[in-house]
């Protein structure tokens, strides 16, 4: 069996509230994910999902437990360490908008990274932007456009070509869909498996919406209150679900046969 390239084994985390008192975010959570495969963490707002995001990406510390990416520990990394991690985790977040200046040409952005990692020279990134954008199917002439003459979707779209414009091991999507349109919402899943299956790219799809993320990934991890409750390929959801609360998620999934 092939090895995990992401792998958390009991990973807690535990803020400082003030006043002597500690909220416990996150509880014991284990889980794996395979290469070029997907995984997605759905649960309700609060549960500890984006948390586990930001303790993967380092942004956050972990309070126990480990986390390791292709057999190495990548948890309590600082400094250049740390930013080595960054080209092989790569995140995309709910917002798009947040996600560049906006000041910024949507080409510029497009070349930070390449440029960055010394992968292409300023004039190699610029030429490689224009494919970055055909490749998630936007017309190269908005590169010269600053974000807010883009849609949210088309900005969305940037924001993935550049994460994964680096080649990295793992893009985060933490709700990369739910702020936009349930049309465009769809547009950009679809964009996602297609991405995927051309480049093998391996995600942890993070949502609070059932539907949208089995929709895109081959196992669900289902968290409550910080803790996982179980895990299962996400083909078998209905037959297999054991907890109460996977069941619950399942018969809030909207249906227009419903109403």
């Amino acid at each position: 069996m092939e090895n995990a390239l992401l792998a958390l084994e009991h990973v807690s985390k535990t803020f400082d509230i003030g006043k002597g008192k500690t909220l416990e975010a996150v509880k014991d959570v284990s889980l794996q994910v395979f290469p070029g495969k997907s995984l997605g963490i759905v649960g309700e707002s609060g549960c500890g999902k984006s948390t586990i995001a930001r303790m993967i990406t380092g942004l956050i510390p972990v309070s126990e437990g480990s986390i390791t990416l292709n057999g190495k520990k990548i948890s309590g990394l600082k400094g250049r360490d740390q930013r080595e991690v960054y080209r092989d985790i790569q995140m995309v977040f709910q917002d798009p908008y947040s996600a560049i200046s906006p000041r910024m040409p949507v080409g510029t952005f497009l070349e930070e990274g390449l440029v960055y990692f010394g992968i292409m020279n300023r004039a190699q990134a610029g030429e490689e932007a224009d494919r970055l954008l055909r490749m998630v199917d936007l017309d190269p002439v908005l590169k010269e456009r600053l974000p807010h003459q883009l849609s949210g979707g088309q900005l969305q779209r940037v924001v993935i070509a550049r994460a994964i414009s680096i080649h990295p091991r793992l893009v985060i999507l933490d709700e990369a869909t739910s702020a936009l349109d349930v049309s465009v919402q769809k547009q950009i899943l679809h964009l996602l498996v297609r991405l995927q299956k051309e480049f093998r790219l391996t995600y942890l799809f993070i949502g609070h919406d059932l539907a949208v993320v089995r929709s895109i990934c081959d196992r669900i991890c289902v968290m409550k209150a910080g803790r996982v409750m179980e895990q299962l390929p996400a083909e078998d959801l209905e037959k297999n679900a054991v907890h109460p609360y996977t069941r619950q998620l399942l018969g809030a999934v909207f249906s227009v046969r419903d109403i």
